[in-house]
């Protein structure tokens, strides 16, 4: 069986507009995907949430990882703050994979998010947990955080987001997703 990665946020610094803060709820979202990861029979190891970026990087490189998932919330820089709103999903660029798993997410997460248009893959090769890890990797930003509306709409959709996820995973090693008991 694959094993995944997976890497939520450890920003705890990074708070949403209206209370909580982007480590919280990226670690909910990563909770929530465990019981679909275990039905449909998918290993993964997840970040340990009181290390850093790096660390998990580290951690990553150490296993014998088939895939990594980063999962962060985002937010705008300051002469937009509170205005943009999207989903970013991240991936290596020269890295077949990486754009493969990133292109999953972005048909899948189209049909929870509540503005299709404005998800998108962005190839980069500056974020840590895309480029310096040994597995393929995408760093999904699910939503921006200091968006009153994408923000409310994280807290409310946690279980849609999860199920998302862990069904892009399955989709990318063709594995059958099962819906937990």
């Amino acid at each position: 069986m694959p094993t995944v990665f997976l890497s939520p946020s450890v920003q705890e610094y990074n708070p949403y507009v209206d209370g909580g803060n982007e480590e919280y709820y990226m670690n909910l979202i990563a909770d929530a995907m465990e019981p679909y990861l275990e039905a449909s029979g998918i290993n993964f190891v997840r970040n340990n949430p009181m290390s850093s970026a790096q660390q998990a990087i580290a951690d990553s490189n150490s296993g014998d990882y088939q895939l990594h998932l980063a999962i962060h919330s985002n937010a705008a820089p300051t002469e937009t703050k509170g205005k943009l709103r999207g989903t970013d999903i991240y991936y290596f660029p020269t890295s077949i994979s990486s754009k493969r798993f990133a292109e999953i997410i972005e048909e899948n997460f189209k049909a929870i998010y509540p503005n299709p248009e404005k998800v998108r893959i962005v190839p980069t090769t500056s974020l840590g947990e895309v480029s310096k890890t040994k597995a393929p990797a995408v760093l999904i930003e699910v939503a921006y955080h200091d968006n009153r509306q994408d923000a409310q709409w994280i807290r409310d959709n946690i279980g849609n987001i999860a199920r998302v996820l862990s069904y892009s995973i399955a989709e990318y090693f063709d594995a059958p997703f099962v819906e937990p008991n």
